[in-house]
Formats: structure tokens, sequence, C-alpha cells
């Protein structure tokens, strides 16, 4: 029986846990700046599954209010791709719901300290049953929780200037620029990082299949109008970048 025991210790997967970043970050807290953005097909599919269990996307943030726990999530995830296909930065001003539309702007308040943060709702979860956000790791630090893991907070939706009412509205496909294909995934996500640096527009890393291979997409954007696009496309063209293509 111990022998039995042993090996299925040996053969049950360890779950990597999460951490802080070893070092603080370089530049003071800025909260998100709501704006008009589309309703993304990216991390909308609704209902979906995780786990078992079954969620839906609501139609629009309009009205949001909730109390409950926040959480905060760390190095684990930094630079793995969010539900929309964006990068994960602990230091940004993004956080994950189950239900909000992506993307949604939120104010949580720490109900504790009365500290306040601005985020973007980004990704999909958290799926602990007893907590209703997960905010990054330098939002904590900014609410103050950072130590202990989770906090009592109020969420709030807050509405995006420019955006018209889109219940009932289907997502819409927008623009985007594809700067580049590699077979690494690393080499995709630091020029992706690059990109979203030096043009402060999302950088996306995606996979796609190609004449059976398997490459690792880096989308630049989304555009409202093909006037920014173009003009963006024309600078990356000037800076010396393969010509990018225009998606979709």
């Amino acid at each position: 029986m111990l022998t039995v025991l042993a090996a299925m210790a040996q053969a049950a997967p360890v779950e990597e846990m999460d951490y802080a970043p070893p070092a603080p970050a370089s530049a003071p807290w800025v909260d998100a700046e709501p704006r008009a953005e589309p309703l993304l097909r990216f991390g909308n599919r609704s209902p979906y599954e995780v786990k078992g269990a079954r969620y839906e996307v609501l139609s629009t943030s309009e009205g949001y209010r909730e109390r409950g726990l926040a959480s905060w999530y760390g190095m684990k995830f930094q630079g793995r791709p969010t539900s929309n296909g964006e990068i994960y930065d602990v230091f940004g001003a993004t956080a994950a719901h189950r239900s909000l539309p992506i993307p949604s702007y939120v104010r949580v308040k720490n109900l504790r300290n009365d500290r306040t943060v601005v985020l973007r709702v980004n990704d999909r979860g958290p799926f602990a049953g007893d907590r209703i956000i997960d905010v990054s790791y330098q939002a904590a630090v900014a609410l103050g929780f950072s130590e202990q893991g989770t906090v009592e907070v109020e969420v709030e939706a807050l509405p995006q200037i420019g955006i018209e009412d889109r219940r009932n509205q289907p997502p819409i496909a927008p623009r985007y620029l594809q700067v580049g294909a590699f077979s690494s995934w690393q080499s995709a996500l630091d020029l992706a990082r690059t990109l979203q640096r030096q043009w402060g527009q999302n950088g996306y890393v995606s996979p796609v299949e190609v004449d059976g291979k398997r490459l690792h997409r880096v989308r630049l954007g989304p555009f409202e109008g093909r006037s920014t696009l173009e003009w963006v496309r024309g600078q990356l063209l000037e800076q010396g970048f393969p010509e990018p293509i225009r998606l979709p």
C-alpha cells in the first residue's frame, strides 16, 4: 500500500504557486482611463465553462455594482495571454472578472481603508467561489492588500466615454495589424511587449496554423478607424518593420 501511495504521490501534478514580483514597480501607480473601445469577440464567448461550472457574460456593464472578496494574481501569470489575447503585466491597471464584458472599466474600493483604483477588465476569473474579482499585483499594492492576498471590496462599473448602449448588439470584429509571426513563443512575446511600450496600443500573441506549422502571431490594436491603422502601419514601415498585414 505504501508503495502504491508513493507512486500516486509522484504521479500527481503539482500546481505552480503564484508569487509577487521580485522588485517593486519602477513607476508610480496610474489608474486605467476609461475610453471608448469596441466589445471584442475575444474573451466574450457566452456561456462558457470552467472546471465544470457554467458562466454567462453580461450584455453590458451598465449599473453593475457588487461587494465581495478581491484577490490578486502575480508572476505565475506574467507574460501569459489574458482571455482577450493581451499580455498580462503584473504592474498594469487590469483585472479579471467572471461576467463583465471585455473590455470594461471598474472602480475597485478597499472597504477596509477606502483606497480606490480604476482598472480595465481584460481577463476571466477568479473561479474561486468566494471571490468576485482578481486584480493585478500592483493594483493590490495600491489598494493596500498585497500582503494579505484577499480583501473585501466594492466593485463598480464605470461608463466608457463615447460608447453607446451596446445591449443586444453582437460583438464587432476590430481592426488589427499583424506585425510578425514566429515559431518561438518567447520571440513573439518580446515583440508584443516592445510594440505595446512604443505605441500605447495593446500587443497580442495568438497561435495560428500556417502550412501545417504552428506559429505565434503578433498583432497590434485594436484600431477604431482605418485612418489610424494606416498611419501606424506607415510608421512601422518607416522604422524598418516588415510590411504589416491588415487584419481582419
